[in-house]
């Protein structure tokens, strides 16, 4: 059987770099063995989810380039999730319960108290049929968990190895709430059986969840699917991922002029023994990923890293690729500008300031005046590739300016700036006329 995976956010909000991470190495596994990608969208929560979360998370996925194969909404298989849940119940795996969270939060304080581990006591299951009417009298709801076997489950982690939960030291989890609702981990397994998912990956806060995981494949009668779980991600410090790195929507990343493919191979990297740098497509992102260069420490996310990942990216880009883009920002020069400038390039959207210098109005920065008129008589009447060199030279042997005294005072007077591309390639796109007059000081 080949590799089938999925991906099921909740359209309760922005997709952040976390879940997209998650998105990405499922997608990365998948393709890089031919497998398919499976978008599953979870929203049973029908009062939190919203349509324009849902087409947030489609729009930012096509951006980053992770197509998937089959997409589904949980909201439209609750018949699938009932039957599933008739079935535990008579088997005698699903049981209701009826304490309200109060009680159960002061018998998790007694325990607590004895030095007991917190772990629900299964009072429910010896409830009779007349204290169960009793409760339903009251107008109280069962909520209902599924019984585990209290045994040690075992699988091979693709990402940690040989993993052990047992399920012995964990409460029976909830699988339905007081007011039907399902909760995530009965539509997750159904919908796992159903289309037939081979791997799920996922952060490694969820190898608790696995255990109780997999009892429910098994008590459903199914295969039990491979599982990876992954570092987490934390911040640069190794602290918990905080607001202070700016926003981590993607919606916002792109927004802020960050490419896809510096996202995609930032969040496929970092934690893992690849170097840290740009890949040339996603395709190739995929052909070189394996678990098996995945660390087990959490994975630092640095925004300096995914800046300098992001310039990369830019400075790639060919006049081709670029030419719409420029297009559309107003500001295509050409492809001779586009080489010319792109190397100083940190987001695609600094070019509107490159293409200023060209342009203009340039407000000239004149440091000696004495200079720059020196430097204007000597201006060659041809503005071509060899003028620039042949140009300070003169400047160079009638001022005896030098170094980074001859080159800088040129280039504030001709740019306004202090650093920028090549001056030999950006004269001639200036052209003469406009230094003729940024060398007097002039704006043009």
């Amino acid at each position: 059987m080949s590799v089938k995976v999925r991906f099921a956010p909740s359209p309760t909000g922005k997709l952040h770099v976390g879940n997209v991470r998650t998105a990405l190495v499922n997608w990365l596994f998948a393709k890089g063995q031919g497998g398919s990608f499976v978008l599953r969208i979870d929203d049973t929560d029908l009062v939190r989810s919203t349509q324009e979360s849902e087409d947030n998370i489609e729009i930012d996925l096509k951006w980053l380039g992770l197509a998937w194969d089959e997409r589904y909404n949980q909201s439209r298989r609750f018949d699938r999730y009932e039957e599933a849940a008739a079935r535990l119940k008579a088997e005698g795996r699903l049981y209701p319960c009826y304490e309200t969270a109060d009680e159960l939060d002061r018998r998790r304080k007694v325990q607590l108290s004895r030095g007991q581990p917190p772990i629900y006591d299964r009072a429910a299951l010896s409830l009779t049929d007349a204290e169960k009417a009793a409760f339903e009298a009251e107008g109280r709801r069962p909520h209902w968990r599924f019984k585990l076997e209290g045994k040690r489950v075992a699988w091979e982690d693709l990402a940690r190895g040989h993993a052990e939960v047992d399920t012995a030291s964990m409460s029976d989890p909830v699988l339905i709430r007081e007011d039907g609702l399902f909760l995530y981990t009965l539509p997750s397994v159904v919908d796992d059986i159903d289309m037939e998912i081979t791997h799920i990956i996922r952060g490694e806060d969820h190898v608790t969840n696995t255990g109780a995981q997999i009892e429910i494949f098994e008590a459903l009668g199914a295969k039990v699917p491979g599982f990876a779980h992954m570092p987490l991600l934390v911040g640069a410090d190794g602290t918990a991922l905080s607001k202070r790195l700016g926003s981590l929507a993607i919606m916002d990343m792109r927004a802020d002029g960050y490419e896809p493919i510096a996202i995609t191979s930032h969040l496929g990297k970092i934690g893992t023994s690849d170097n840290l740098e740009v890949a040339a497509s996603l395709a190739d992102l995929g052909a070189a990923f394996a678990f098996s260069k995945m660390g087990r420490s959490p994975a630092r996310y640095d925004t300096a890293d995914l800046d300098r990942l992001n310039a990369q990216a830019v400075h790639a880009i060919d006049y081709a690729e670029a030419k719409p883009r420029l297009e559309a920002l107003g500001v295509d020069l050409g492809e001779t500008f586009w080489n010319t400038v792109k190397g100083n390039l940190n987001k695609f959207g600094d070019v509107v300031d490159m293409a200023k210098i060209v342009t203009g109005p340039v407000t000239p920065v004149i440091e000696d005046a004495a200079f720059a008129a020196d430097a204007l008589e000597l201006l060659p009447d041809t503005i071509d590739a060899d003028a620039w060199s042949a140009w300070t030279a003169a400047v160079k042997d009638k001022t005896g300016a030098k170094g980074k005294g001859l080159f800088m005072p040129l280039r504030l007077a001709l740019t306004g700036q202090a650093h920028g591309p090549d001056m030999a390639a950006m004269i001639p796109l200036i052209g003469r006329a406009r230094l003729v007059q940024r060398l007097k000081g002039k704006a043009a």
